[in-house]
Protein backbone atom coordinates (compact mmCIF):
# COMPACT_ATOMS: atom_id res chain seq x y z
CA UNK A 1 0.00 0.00 0.00
CA UNK A 2 1.26 3.54 -0.49
CA UNK A 3 0.22 6.58 1.86
CA UNK A 4 1.85 10.42 2.20
CA UNK A 5 4.15 10.84 5.55
CA UNK A 6 4.15 14.85 6.53
CA UNK A 7 4.17 16.70 9.91
CA UNK A 8 4.89 19.75 10.73
CA UNK A 9 2.95 21.70 9.30
CA UNK A 10 2.81 24.91 12.07
CA UNK A 11 -0.26 26.00 10.86
CA UNK A 12 -0.78 29.98 12.12
CA UNK A 13 2.43 30.42 12.96
CA UNK A 14 2.71 34.25 13.84
CA UNK A 15 6.10 35.19 11.97
CA UNK A 16 5.96 38.00 14.18
CA UNK A 17 9.97 39.03 13.12
CA UNK A 18 8.22 39.92 9.39
CA UNK A 19 6.40 42.87 8.84
CA UNK A 20 2.74 42.45 7.36
CA UNK A 21 2.77 42.10 4.07
CA UNK A 22 5.63 39.11 4.72
CA UNK A 23 3.55 37.72 7.07
CA UNK A 24 0.52 37.20 5.44
CA UNK A 25 2.66 35.23 2.16
CA UNK A 26 4.44 33.14 4.81
CA UNK A 27 1.24 32.29 6.66
CA UNK A 28 -0.83 32.11 3.38
CA UNK A 29 2.09 29.43 2.03
CA UNK A 30 1.49 27.39 4.86
CA UNK A 31 -2.32 26.88 3.84
CA UNK A 32 -1.08 26.25 0.54
CA UNK A 33 0.87 23.35 0.94
CA UNK A 34 -1.93 21.20 1.95
CA UNK A 35 -3.08 21.59 -1.83
CA UNK A 36 0.32 20.47 -3.20
CA UNK A 37 -0.19 17.73 -0.46
CA UNK A 38 -3.57 16.90 -1.61
CA UNK A 39 -2.39 16.94 -5.41
CA UNK A 40 0.43 15.24 -5.32
CA UNK A 41 -2.31 12.09 -3.22
CA UNK A 42 -4.36 13.16 -6.21
CA UNK A 43 -1.64 11.78 -8.85
CA UNK A 44 0.06 9.08 -6.86
CA UNK A 45 -3.32 7.67 -6.54
CA UNK A 46 -2.76 7.36 -2.32
CA UNK A 47 -5.61 7.07 -0.06
CA UNK A 48 -4.09 8.06 3.34
CA UNK A 49 -1.85 10.94 4.33
CA UNK A 50 -0.69 10.68 7.58
CA UNK A 51 0.52 13.29 9.23
CA UNK A 52 2.95 13.52 12.56
CA UNK A 53 2.42 16.13 14.80
CA UNK A 54 1.75 19.91 14.79
CA UNK A 55 -0.79 20.11 12.41
CA UNK A 56 -1.19 23.80 14.37
CA UNK A 57 1.30 26.12 16.20
CA UNK A 58 -0.21 26.05 18.69
CA UNK A 59 -2.97 24.40 20.75
CA UNK A 60 -4.71 27.50 20.41
CA UNK A 61 -5.11 28.53 16.91
CA UNK A 62 -7.97 30.82 15.59
CA UNK A 63 -10.83 29.25 14.20
CA UNK A 64 -10.27 30.76 10.57
CA UNK A 65 -6.83 28.82 11.04
CA UNK A 66 -8.48 25.58 11.46
CA UNK A 67 -11.76 25.95 9.08
CA UNK A 68 -9.27 26.63 6.33
CA UNK A 69 -7.01 23.43 6.97
CA UNK A 70 -9.82 21.05 7.06
CA UNK A 71 -11.44 23.06 4.26
CA UNK A 72 -8.74 21.92 2.18
CA UNK A 73 -8.10 18.92 2.81
CA UNK A 74 -11.52 17.93 2.94
CA UNK A 75 -11.67 18.64 -0.74
CA UNK A 76 -9.16 15.80 -1.90
CA UNK A 77 -10.02 12.16 -2.06
CA UNK A 78 -8.13 11.16 0.61
CA UNK A 79 -8.13 10.17 4.27
CA UNK A 80 -6.21 12.52 6.25
CA UNK A 81 -4.88 10.98 9.74
CA UNK A 82 -3.99 13.95 11.97
CA UNK A 83 -1.82 13.50 15.22
CA UNK A 84 -1.51 15.33 17.57
CA UNK A 85 2.25 16.83 18.55
CA UNK A 86 4.12 18.93 21.35
CA UNK A 87 2.15 22.42 19.83
CA UNK A 88 -0.49 21.12 19.10
CA UNK A 89 -1.31 18.04 21.95
CA UNK A 90 -4.27 16.51 23.11
CA UNK A 91 -6.36 17.26 26.01
CA UNK A 92 -10.34 17.46 27.31
CA UNK A 93 -12.13 20.59 26.04
CA UNK A 94 -8.67 21.72 23.61
CA UNK A 95 -8.09 22.44 20.35
CA UNK A 96 -9.09 18.60 19.21
CA UNK A 97 -12.57 19.10 20.08
CA UNK A 98 -12.82 21.91 18.31
CA UNK A 99 -11.22 20.73 14.91
CA UNK A 100 -14.09 17.77 15.70
CA UNK A 101 -17.00 19.93 15.79
CA UNK A 102 -16.02 21.35 12.50
CA UNK A 103 -15.56 18.17 10.50
CA UNK A 104 -17.97 16.73 7.74
CA UNK A 105 -18.11 20.37 6.22
CA UNK A 106 -16.40 19.16 3.31
CA UNK A 107 -16.52 17.72 -0.13
CA UNK A 108 -14.79 14.45 -1.10
CA UNK A 109 -11.69 13.51 1.97
CA UNK A 110 -12.13 12.39 5.17
CA UNK A 111 -10.17 13.75 8.25
CA UNK A 112 -9.55 11.41 11.00
CA UNK A 113 -7.87 12.71 14.52
CA UNK A 114 -5.67 10.62 16.18
CA UNK A 115 -5.93 12.10 19.92
CA UNK A 116 -6.17 8.63 21.60
CA UNK A 117 -2.91 5.66 21.61
CA UNK A 118 -6.04 3.05 19.96
CA UNK A 119 -5.18 1.66 16.72
CA UNK A 120 -6.96 1.65 13.19
CA UNK A 121 -6.94 -0.96 10.00
CA UNK A 122 -7.33 1.31 7.93
CA UNK A 123 -7.01 -0.98 4.84
CA UNK A 124 -7.49 -4.66 4.76
CA UNK A 125 -5.06 -6.20 7.37
CA UNK A 126 -2.99 -2.42 7.36
CA UNK A 127 -3.05 -1.09 10.86
CA UNK A 128 -2.46 2.38 12.14
CA UNK A 129 -0.32 3.05 15.35
CA UNK A 130 -0.65 6.21 16.25
CA UNK A 131 1.07 7.69 19.90
CA UNK A 132 -0.47 11.31 20.24
CA UNK A 133 0.88 13.71 22.78
CA UNK A 134 -1.39 14.41 25.59
CA UNK A 135 0.98 17.22 26.82
CA UNK A 136 3.87 19.30 25.26
CA UNK A 137 6.15 17.42 27.28
CA UNK A 138 6.62 13.64 28.77
CA UNK A 139 8.97 12.41 30.27
CA UNK A 140 8.33 8.82 28.82
CA UNK A 141 8.86 7.19 24.96
CA UNK A 142 5.49 7.95 23.65
CA UNK A 143 5.67 4.56 21.28
CA UNK A 144 6.20 2.04 23.92
CA UNK A 145 2.60 2.24 23.70
CA UNK A 146 2.77 0.49 20.45
CA UNK A 147 4.43 -3.16 22.25
CA UNK A 148 0.61 -3.63 23.61
CA UNK A 149 -1.59 -2.60 20.86
CA UNK A 150 -3.25 -5.43 19.47
CA UNK A 151 -3.16 -5.89 15.11
CA UNK A 152 -4.87 -8.98 14.40
CA UNK A 153 -3.89 -10.21 11.25
CA UNK A 154 -1.90 -7.44 10.47
CA UNK A 155 -0.34 -7.78 7.30
CA UNK A 156 1.73 -4.28 7.75
CA UNK A 157 1.84 -2.28 11.35
CA UNK A 158 2.52 1.78 10.46
CA UNK A 159 3.60 3.70 13.50
CA UNK A 160 2.88 7.59 14.10
CA UNK A 161 4.78 9.56 15.95
CA UNK A 162 6.26 13.18 17.24
CA UNK A 163 9.62 13.44 19.15
CA UNK A 164 12.89 13.21 19.30
CA UNK A 165 14.53 9.91 18.43
CA UNK A 166 17.80 10.57 20.28
CA UNK A 167 19.32 13.77 21.56
CA UNK A 168 19.80 15.56 18.61
CA UNK A 169 22.72 18.17 18.07
CA UNK A 170 22.00 21.57 19.67
CA UNK A 171 19.44 23.50 17.52
CA UNK A 172 16.95 20.61 17.34
CA UNK A 173 13.44 21.67 17.56
CA UNK A 174 12.97 19.01 20.14
CA UNK A 175 13.70 19.18 23.72
CA UNK A 176 14.94 16.21 25.99
CA UNK A 177 12.01 15.31 25.94
CA UNK A 178 9.14 13.37 24.37
CA UNK A 179 12.54 10.96 23.26
CA UNK A 180 11.73 8.10 21.19
CA UNK A 181 13.73 4.63 20.78
CA UNK A 182 16.09 4.69 18.00
CA UNK A 183 14.86 1.02 17.07
CA UNK A 184 10.98 1.48 18.18
CA UNK A 185 10.61 0.33 14.29
CA UNK A 186 12.26 -2.84 15.59
CA UNK A 187 11.08 -3.47 19.13
CA UNK A 188 7.50 -3.01 17.88
CA UNK A 189 7.91 -5.18 14.99
CA UNK A 190 6.85 -1.89 12.91
CA UNK A 191 7.30 -2.29 9.24
CA UNK A 192 7.56 2.19 8.72
CA UNK A 193 7.53 4.83 11.81
CA UNK A 194 6.54 7.94 10.24
CA UNK A 195 8.07 10.28 12.64
CA UNK A 196 7.53 14.41 12.96
CA UNK A 197 9.50 17.12 14.81
CA UNK A 198 12.37 17.57 12.69
CA UNK A 199 12.06 19.96 10.71
CA UNK A 200 13.94 18.19 7.79
CA UNK A 201 14.27 15.42 6.08
CA UNK A 202 15.96 12.45 7.94
CA UNK A 203 16.27 8.86 7.43
CA UNK A 204 17.10 7.01 11.16
CA UNK A 205 16.97 3.56 9.63
CA UNK A 206 15.42 1.49 6.64
CA UNK A 207 11.63 1.60 8.43
CA UNK A 208 12.14 4.92 10.61
CA UNK A 209 12.24 8.57 8.75
CA UNK A 210 11.03 12.09 9.85
CA UNK A 211 9.61 13.77 6.76
CA UNK A 212 10.30 17.08 7.64
CA UNK A 213 8.20 19.98 6.84
CA UNK A 214 6.33 20.50 3.85
CA UNK A 215 6.86 24.58 4.08
CA UNK A 216 10.12 25.37 5.82
CA UNK A 217 9.46 28.20 8.54
CA UNK A 218 13.12 28.99 9.56
CA UNK A 219 16.46 29.76 9.35
CA UNK A 220 18.86 26.54 10.22
CA UNK A 221 22.48 26.30 9.89
CA UNK A 222 22.57 22.53 9.74
CA UNK A 223 23.97 20.97 6.57
CA UNK A 224 20.70 19.70 4.18
CA UNK A 225 18.56 21.82 6.15
CA UNK A 226 17.99 24.61 3.97
CA UNK A 227 15.83 22.17 1.34
CA UNK A 228 12.65 23.56 0.33
CA UNK A 229 9.54 21.68 2.30
CA UNK A 230 9.01 18.10 1.41
CA UNK A 231 6.44 15.48 2.35
CA UNK A 232 7.66 11.05 1.63
CA UNK A 233 5.67 8.85 -0.54
CA UNK A 234 5.90 5.55 1.04
CA UNK A 235 5.29 2.16 -0.41
CA UNK A 236 5.19 -0.84 1.67
CA UNK A 237 5.15 -4.80 0.74
CA UNK A 238 5.06 -7.05 3.85
CA UNK A 239 8.54 -8.55 4.33
CA UNK A 240 10.10 -5.54 2.13
CA UNK A 241 12.03 -2.71 3.12
CA UNK A 242 9.75 0.71 2.36
CA UNK A 243 10.39 2.49 -1.00
CA UNK A 244 10.49 6.21 0.26
CA UNK A 245 10.46 8.91 -2.70
CA UNK A 246 10.97 12.69 -1.92
CA UNK A 247 8.05 14.68 -3.08
CA UNK A 248 8.81 18.99 -3.36
CA UNK A 249 6.08 20.70 -2.01
CA UNK A 250 7.49 23.92 -0.09
CA UNK A 251 7.76 27.64 -2.07
CA UNK A 252 9.97 29.30 -0.21
CA UNK A 253 13.66 28.92 0.87
CA UNK A 254 15.42 29.62 4.04
CA UNK A 255 18.98 29.97 3.26
CA UNK A 256 22.08 30.89 5.76
CA UNK A 257 25.43 31.94 3.88
CA UNK A 258 28.45 33.74 5.14
CA UNK A 259 30.71 34.85 2.37
CA UNK A 260 34.74 36.34 2.39
CA UNK A 261 34.66 39.35 0.25
CA UNK A 262 37.34 41.75 -0.40
CA UNK A 263 35.81 44.54 -1.94
CA UNK A 264 32.64 45.20 -4.21
CA UNK A 265 33.86 43.23 -6.79
CA UNK A 266 34.35 40.03 -4.88
CA UNK A 267 30.73 40.74 -3.38
CA UNK A 268 29.14 40.34 -6.91
CA UNK A 269 30.77 37.23 -8.03
CA UNK A 270 29.66 35.70 -4.69
CA UNK A 271 25.79 37.20 -5.32
CA UNK A 272 25.84 36.30 -8.76
CA UNK A 273 26.84 32.39 -7.98
CA UNK A 274 23.92 32.45 -5.43
CA UNK A 275 21.43 33.78 -7.07
CA UNK A 276 21.95 31.58 -9.98
CA UNK A 277 21.11 28.82 -8.05
CA UNK A 278 17.71 29.65 -6.22
CA UNK A 279 14.35 31.88 -6.99
CA UNK A 280 14.90 34.87 -6.28
CA UNK A 281 11.97 36.42 -5.48
CA UNK A 282 10.74 33.41 -3.15
CA UNK A 283 14.46 32.96 -1.29
CA UNK A 284 14.86 34.35 2.44
CA UNK A 285 18.66 34.69 2.88
CA UNK A 286 20.68 35.28 6.31
CA UNK A 287 24.33 36.02 5.19
CA UNK A 288 27.10 37.08 7.23
CA UNK A 289 30.05 38.80 5.03
CA UNK A 290 33.15 39.12 6.37
CA UNK A 291 36.40 40.88 5.21
CA UNK A 292 38.73 43.95 4.81
CA UNK A 293 38.52 46.10 2.56
CA UNK A 294 39.06 50.12 1.17
CA UNK A 295 36.33 52.05 3.21
CA UNK A 296 34.29 53.20 -0.22
CA UNK A 297 34.19 49.31 -1.25
CA UNK A 298 32.34 48.62 2.20
CA UNK A 299 30.20 51.27 1.58
CA UNK A 300 29.70 50.14 -1.98
CA UNK A 301 28.61 46.90 -0.74
CA UNK A 302 26.33 47.89 2.24
CA UNK A 303 24.24 50.40 -0.63
CA UNK A 304 24.18 47.21 -2.94
CA UNK A 305 22.78 45.13 -0.01
CA UNK A 306 19.80 47.76 0.92
CA UNK A 307 18.96 49.27 -2.03
CA UNK A 308 19.22 45.74 -4.23
CA UNK A 309 18.88 42.73 -3.23
CA UNK A 310 17.08 43.24 -0.28
CA UNK A 311 13.95 44.26 -2.77
CA UNK A 312 14.57 41.23 -4.66
CA UNK A 313 15.05 38.95 -2.58
CA UNK A 314 11.48 37.60 -0.42
CA UNK A 315 14.08 39.05 2.99
CA UNK A 316 17.41 38.97 3.69
CA UNK A 317 19.08 39.28 7.03
CA UNK A 318 22.89 40.78 6.29
CA UNK A 319 25.06 40.63 9.23
CA UNK A 320 27.72 43.52 8.38
CA UNK A 321 29.46 43.92 11.44
CA UNK A 322 32.67 41.45 10.37
CA UNK A 323 33.49 43.92 7.35
CA UNK A 324 35.99 45.84 8.02
CA UNK A 325 36.52 49.19 6.10
CA UNK A 326 40.11 51.37 5.93
CA UNK A 327 39.10 54.65 5.31
CA UNK A 328 41.35 55.67 2.07
CA UNK A 329 42.56 59.14 0.76
CA UNK A 330 40.03 58.89 -1.91
CA UNK A 331 37.15 58.91 0.89
CA UNK A 332 38.42 61.70 2.66
CA UNK A 333 39.01 63.40 -0.72
CA UNK A 334 34.98 63.77 -1.14
CA UNK A 335 34.79 66.00 1.75
CA UNK A 336 37.68 68.45 0.52
CA UNK A 337 36.66 71.65 0.93
CA UNK A 338 33.86 70.98 3.01
CA UNK A 339 34.79 72.91 6.31
CA UNK A 340 33.78 71.25 9.52
CA UNK A 341 32.63 67.98 7.71
CA UNK A 342 36.27 67.37 6.25
CA UNK A 343 37.68 68.64 9.74
CA UNK A 344 35.27 65.48 11.29
CA UNK A 345 36.56 63.32 8.81
CA UNK A 346 40.17 63.84 9.94
CA UNK A 347 39.22 63.62 13.62
CA UNK A 348 37.59 60.68 12.97
CA UNK A 349 40.43 58.85 10.84
CA UNK A 350 42.77 59.84 13.83
CA UNK A 351 40.59 58.11 16.15
CA UNK A 352 40.63 55.33 13.90
CA UNK A 353 44.54 54.69 13.54
CA UNK A 354 44.65 54.71 17.87
CA UNK A 355 43.02 51.82 17.78
CA UNK A 356 40.23 50.27 20.67
CA UNK A 357 36.45 50.58 20.99
CA UNK A 358 37.05 54.33 20.57
CA UNK A 359 38.67 53.77 16.82
CA UNK A 360 35.88 50.97 16.43
CA UNK A 361 33.00 53.53 17.03
CA UNK A 362 34.96 56.38 15.27
CA UNK A 363 35.15 54.02 11.93
CA UNK A 364 31.11 54.07 11.87
CA UNK A 365 31.10 57.10 12.26
CA UNK A 366 33.24 57.94 9.48
CA UNK A 367 31.82 55.42 7.16
CA UNK A 368 28.29 57.13 8.31
CA UNK A 369 29.43 60.14 7.40
CA UNK A 370 30.89 59.68 3.88
CA UNK A 371 27.22 57.56 3.26
CA UNK A 372 24.97 60.20 4.06
CA UNK A 373 27.31 62.89 2.23
CA UNK A 374 27.22 60.55 -0.70
CA UNK A 375 23.31 60.46 -0.54
CA UNK A 376 23.15 64.38 -0.31
CA UNK A 377 25.61 64.78 -2.60
CA UNK A 378 23.55 62.70 -5.62
CA UNK A 379 20.01 63.55 -4.16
Amino acid sequence: MKFIHTADWQLGKPFGRFDEERRSALTQARFDVIDRIGQHAKNHDVRHVLVAGDVFDTEGPQDRTIAQALTRMERYPCCWWLLPGNHDFARNHGLWDRVRARLGRGQVGEVKLLTEAVPHEIEDGVWLLPAPLLGRHTQDDPTAVFDTMQTPQARLRIGLAHGGITQFTQGHDASAENLIAPNRAHLSALDYLALGDWHGRLKIDARTWYSGTPEVDRFHPAEGRDRPGEVLLVTLSPEQEPDVQVLSTGRYRWIEQSWMVDGLTSYCAQLERFLAGVDVPETLLRLKLAGMMDLSQRVAILSALENDIADRLMFLEAQTDDIFGRPGEEDLALLDGEGMLALAAQKLKARIEYGGEEGRIARKALERLIVEYKRVEHS
